[in-house]
């Protein structure tokens, strides 16, 4: 039986932000901000939607979450997201100084881990490769489908 309150159940919860963005014709990436074992905050990329090329899952997730919290800090939240963080996304961790971060597929091209942990929070903690197979494989559906 699956916790509610497992890095596999909050990753999965990311999977359906992820599988948003894909119906909407966006690139399927998905992320929750956890705090306390609760979701308090969702989101997927809506680039295409809003013509802005800064509303990554990530940036989405980060400004619902400091709205909820009524706070710029996340020093108490789990970012879970489907693909690495590109270097705008973890400048935005590193000023929010997100306690942990959590993602599944690894982003060879664009990741912030291309330059290092360092972009990050000095006391953010890292983890990746959760449903690193299925983060990836949406990803690869939704670029075939653009070829």
């Amino acid at each position: 039986m699956l916790s509610v309150h497992s890095d596999e159940y909050f990753m999965q919860q990311a999977l359906k932000e992820a599988q948003l963005a894909f119906d909407k014709g966006e690139v399927p990436v998905g992320a929750v901000v956890v705090s306390q074992n609760q979701i308090i905050a969702r989101g997927h990329n809506q680039t295409e939607q809003f013509k802005d090329i800064t509303a990554h899952a990530e940036m989405v997730a980060l400004t619902a979450a400091s709205h909820f919290l009524d706070s710029k800090y996340l020093t108490d939240c789990t970012l879970y997201v489907t693909l690495e963080p590109c270097v705008m996304c973890a400048g935005a961790l590193a000023w929010a100084q997100l306690d942990r971060l959590v993602y599944g597929a690894a982003d060879d091209k664009r990741g912030f881990m291309r330059f290092g942990k360092r972009l990050l929070h000095p006391k953010t903690r890292v983890e990746f490769g959760f449903l690193e197979v299925p983060c990836r494989e949406l990803l690869t559906t939704f670029f075939k489908s653009k070829r």
